[in-house]
């Protein structure tokens, strides 16, 4: 039950989703030209999203030294987040959320703490070093259904951003295939992008309209029903 709470808390994460999804719509109409550019932003969002859904999900399991490290570890990321740059903000707290890996690795804020490394390690474009973590949250989070869907988001926007689009497309092919994942209008959308970059347009088409079959009160609806039509 309390997975299911905080995966519907995120998605419905915005108080106005009328206004959201109108505000979007025209941001995808403005830069289309540039789309999987535009994506790999959006993970970014999402990667901050992931941060607090992992903090308050945990602690409420466990209050630990090590929760109290990860915690202020966080707390000057996004102090240092405000005032410079993702980059500028993990060199200053790598070293923290290393060593709360290191000192509890077999305790779940340590566990947590490389998950929210991996995150921190994306927005900062490394996405290399992001892809090794996530690989290891994988194993430590594999019975945990929602955070382990939500690593596998990262991974497959983590190859976004590498270009590589073949193994992107895998990850997201995973979300959308899982009937437990509650968000996969997210995954669809970006196999339909993805498709359309690698030049399989039926199978872009087909992830869109899956789209609007199965998830009609979606985000993404107008602009697919665009993407359809147009």
């Amino acid at each position: 039950m309390a997975k299911k709470k905080v995966s519907r808390s995120r998605k419905r994460d915005l108080n106005e989703p009328d206004e959201f999804i109108s505000f979007w719509t025209k941001v995808f109409g403005w830069i289309s030209e540039y789309k999987l550019i535009f994506l790999s932003a959006l993970g970014v969002m999402i990667a901050v999203i992931i941060v607090i859904i992992g903090i308050v999900y945990f602690t409420k399991k466990s209050e630990d030294k090590a929760f109290a490290l990860l915690q202020q570890g966080i707390i000057n990321y996004q102090t240092e987040l405000k005032n410079s740059t993702p980059e500028k903000a993990f060199l200053d707290v790598e070293n923290d959320l290393q060593r709360v890996m290191d000192k509890y690795s077999n305790r779940a804020g340590g566990k947590l703490a490389g998950f929210i490394y991996a995150n921190i390690c994306y927005a900062a474009k490394d996405y290399d070093k992001a892809i090794e973590l996530y690989n290891k949250s994988l194993i430590n989070f594999n019975h945990e259904l929602f955070i382990k869907d939500l690593i596998l988001n990262g991974l497959g926007y983590a190859y976004l951003s590498k270009k590589d689009f073949k193994t992107a497309a895998k990850y997201f092919e995973i979300i959308a295939s899982d009937p437990n994942y509650k968000i996969k209008d997210e995954a669809l959308f970006n196999l339909g992008e993805l498709y359309a970059a690698m030049g399989d347009q039926d199978k872009s088409t087909t992830a869109f309209k899956q789209i609007i079959s199965d998830h009609s009160d979606s985000m993404y609806i107008e602009l697919v029903k665009e993407r359809v039509t147009g």
